[in-house]
């Protein structure tokens, strides 16, 4: 599956219901860490929504870190998660989920799907994955 299958896979499983941010991201990169699909679903549920509030860092960002530091193994975590969200922010204007929320112009800065979808092609670069 090439990152752009993959970014796919994670808006459909984000909009076909059953998965939140989160976990979309998380579950399309099932298959580069040694976790199962459920796993990663299950570990990531509760970072939605700005964790539950829409106040805090969006759900598909958190998940791209989650996936950054299985890959990584916790080896040189932190710089590719600050190089994540600084490309997350600079594509979607903001990281919390409260700003990407905001209304302009009677639409959202970001939609969950393009965020979902930005987190998975700007995490599948940094760790080099197809």
């Amino acid at each position: 599956m090439n990152l752009n299958e993959r970014a796919e896979k994670a808006v459909t499983l984000k909009t076909t219901g059953g998965y939140n941010c989160s976990q979309a991201v998380t579950a399309a990169f099932a298959d580069v860490t040694n976790l199962s699909e459920e796993q990663l679903k299950q570990i990531s549920a509760g970072f939605c929504a700005g964790m539950g509030n829409m106040e805090a860092t969006c759900g598909a960002l958190i998940g791209a870190g989650m996936v950054a530091g299985l890959v990584t193994e916790g080896k040189g975590t932190l710089r590719l998660t600050r190089q994540i969200q600084e490309s997350f922010n600079e594509k979607c204007g903001a990281i919390k989920c409260k700003d990407l929320k905001a209304m302009t112009n009677g639409k959202p800065l970001c939609p969950c799907e393009e965020c979902v979808k930005n987190a998975v092609l700007i995490c599948g670069e940094a760790l080099g994955i197809a």
